[in-house]
């Protein structure tokens, strides 16, 4: 795989997840018009989002974040405080054979290798439990969206990688449909992790051919 992305963006603070969509959206178009494709960076203010897939019950009771449909794939997925988010927005192209498929494998092995970087060995499952695991704890959920611009085919959306983020809040929805499901985080892992070192080493995993 060749070198795909400059240094990625990362957006300061909190970012509104509809401002992410907008901000997604506009590259989608800059990238069908012929425009660099980007690697984004954030993390969002708590909310639940619910995918293509999603059922709307799988999003809960007893807590009080807002839920925002989203044009994704996947199901009901928490962004929040402490998870970082990643936003590629590539050509669908003769890189991952024209295969979203393909794609998906790769984005997971991007994020697979920056997070054995950090000493966290994750075993990579497909199907129902697309995700990063370590063991039965998932620690990183995926989903995109395919858009054909002008004749391109373009890949967004992306990963959430749980950093510290408060895991509270998994016991009042089911994320990615999978009841019963435990959600991890890497600094159950590495306990003296910044999400700088995070940053690095999966920008290192990503801009590295």
């Amino acid at each position: 795989m060749p070198n795909t992305f400059p240094q990625p963006e990362t957006w300061p603070g909190l970012t509104p997840y509809p401002v992410a969509l907008e901000r997604l959206e506009a590259t989608v178009a800059e990238i069908g018009a012929g425009g660099p494709e980007k690697l984004f960076f954030c993390e969002h203010d708590a909310v639940l989002t619910l995918g293509s897939s999603a059922k709307a019950a799988d999003a809960g009771v007893g807590h009080n974040l807002p839920t925002v449909i989203t044009n994704r794939g996947g199901q009901v997925t928490y962004h929040g405080p402490g998870q970082r988010v990643i936003y590629p927005v590539v050509k669908l192209d003769s890189r991952w054979n024209h295969d979203i498929r393909t794609y998906m494998h790769w984005l997971q092995q991007r994020v697979q290798a920056a997070c054995l970087a950090l000493g966290v060995a994750t075993e990579l499952r497909t199907g129902d439990h697309l995700g990063l695991w370590v063991g039965e704890a998932k620690i990183a959920a995926f989903g995109v969206r395919v858009r054909q611009i002008h004749g391109v085919r373009v890949a967004f959306h992306g990963a959430a990688l749980n950093v510290s983020n408060s895991l509270d809040i998994y016991k009042h929805f089911t994320p990615c449909g999978l009841t019963g499901s435990k959600a991890g985080r890497l600094i159950d892992f590495v306990p003296s992790l910044t999400m700088a070192a995070v940053d690095e080493a999966l920008t290192h995993a990503f801009i590295t051919p």
